[in-house]
């Protein structure tokens, strides 16, 4: 493709050199540059890629996108024969180059994204199934996995970096897909992953307390995500939940055709559980009976919020219904496993305040009169004031707790550890045993739980593994529980 195509709209000051050059491919990596290639020139949150420039011209860079100047002149003295375009935004260029280079698949399909704090990769991932069940061929990009059509591959990030979400939406169109679900994070629309994109519809779940280590203030984290819905364009839909306080703020400035949906009050559409137990959940919407294996309140909000994306998009409701009736939770979303003594140990990705709330509270309402207990961390590196909100919150609604590791990352565990405990009251405390293994913290607690108990190991999920330092460890909750499991059925 002709560089010219590629730098329409990403913001050029200014050009030396030929905008009539070939380009083969488009990176922001010196080390996958090819010949022929463009090179763009990030400055990143611990490494410049400006500083990287010289590496991607001798390995044969035919064009360079930058923003300073300084450095550029530094890294290409004598340099000839390669274009140089200089930006007012490296970021916002990658993903205007990244979309241009694979010509705009955002475009060719119908595109929708959510953002929110919690219920992200549920709705999406629910959404994808949903639609595939209703007879379309469809895309995920999701924190659990990217899918093209029936063929998927492991994420990395919640929001991917352009050139991967561009390729990726470039290989859904190649093969058919019609929809392509996506969620969208707060990070990503700040750091311009999304921009260029164009989505026939965005989702707004809720909103709590998280990422506040990289956002550091939650006016800072609602600007983001309401940055998303203000780009729409006005032929798209913007669907909010209402019963959030922030539900219509997102909507201030969206130029898209706002639809509601609650399951409190009036709205567009609406949800009511009329009863629920650990196999599901009975629930009424716009005045119709469905029945789902999800549970809980917070399921109630995912499941409305995809039927109404589905009718907003033109989907039949009695269709939309039966469809919704036939999915399965997500990975690690309240996935329950029954085990000897009528044990219940309930896998959840909970792990900020709100969500974990949300889970202990369905957990209690299903079975009020079991014992319940709460094992959980906090992961490393993040947001630390919520550690003592999430003891609070469990000391209020869990019979015992066990605070354990989560991904500690480049902190020590105890540290993060005293943290939690600083949040509880001594009756809290009472109640609350601090194991640093969370092997071992997953083992007593199943061994100390009483017939018919309750047990929620919260904060993994999906996720098959602990980050310890910098290094990825095999960690897989499942198995382990179904490992003691067997031990004690011998």
């Amino acid at each position: 493709m002709i560089l010219d195509r590629i730098i329409k709209d990403c913001g050029t000051i200014s050009t030396v050199g030929s905008t009539a050059v070939e380009i083969s491919a488009v990176c922001n990596d010196s080390r996958k540059v090819v010949p022929g290639a463009l090179f763009i020139a990030v400055k990143g949150y611990a490494i410049d890629g400006h500083t990287f420039i010289r590496t991607a011209v001798e390995k044969g860079a035919a064009a360079i996108i930058y923003e300073d100047q300084e450095i550029l002149e530094a890294q290409t003295q004598g340099v000839e024969g390669i274009t140089f375009v200089k930006v007012e935004s490296s970021r916002y260029a990658l993903a205007i180059a990244a979309a241009n280079f694979y010509d705009n698949p955002s475009r060719k399909l119908t595109l929708v994204g959510i953002t929110g704090t919690n219920g992200k990769t549920t709705t999406v991932t629910l959404l994808h199934r949903m639609f595939t069940g209703l007879g379309y061929s469809c895309g995920l990009l999701s924190t659990i996995a990217n899918y093209v059509g029936s063929r998927g591959s492991e994420a990395v990030n919640t929001t991917s970096d352009p050139l991967t979400i561009n390729s990726l939406l470039s290989e859904m169109v190649e093969a058919g897909c019609e929809y392509c679900f996506m969620e969208v994070s707060s990070i990503g629309v700040e750091q311009d992953r999304v921009a260029g994109l164009k989505f026939k519809a965005g989702i707004f779940s809720n909103l709590t307390h998280d990422h506040l280590d990289y956002h550091k203030t939650f006016a800072e984290y609602l600007r983001c995500k309401k940055l998303f819905f203000d780009t729409l364009d006005k032929d798209a839909y913007a669907i909010t939940n209402t019963d959030d306080r922030n539900g219509m703020v997102m909507m201030q400035n969206t130029k898209a055709k706002v639809v509601t949906y609650s399951c409190r009050s009036i709205a567009d559409h609406t949800c009511r559980i009329i009863e629920q137990s650990f196999e599901g959940m009975l629930l009424r919407i716009d005045g119709r009976e469905s029945w789902s294996s999800l549970i809980g309140q917070h399921n109630a909000y995912n499941l409305l919020a995809l039927y109404t994306t589905a009718v907003t998009l033109g989907a039949d409701p009695e269709e939309t219904l039966i469809a919704m009736s036939a999915l399965r939770p997500a990975p690690g979303r309240l996935e329950n496993i029954r085990g000897p003594r009528d044990i219940s140990v309930i896998i959840d990705y909970a792990h900020t305040p709100d969500a974990l709330e949300n889970v202990l509270k369905t957990l209690r309402e299903i079975a009020p009169d079991h014992e319940l207990i709460c094992l959980f961390g906090c992961g490393g590196d993040r947001d630390k004031t919520k550690r003592p909100e999430m003891a609070k919150i469990a000391e209020k609604m869990a019979d015992r707790i066990i605070v354990t590791s989560d991904n500690s990352r480049t902190e020590k565990t105890s540290d993060i550890m005293a943290d939690i405990k600083a949040g509880f009251e001594l009756s809290g405390r009472a109640r609350s045993l601090f194991i640093e293994d969370r092997e071992q913290a997953i083992r007593t607690a199943i061994m100390i739980a009483g017939q018919g108990a309750t047990i929620l190991l919260a904060g993994k999920g999906h996720e098959t593994y602990q980050i310890i330092g910098k290094e990825k460890h095999h960690f897989d909750e499942k198995e382990i529980v179904n490992g003691i499991f067997a031990e004690m059925e011998l």
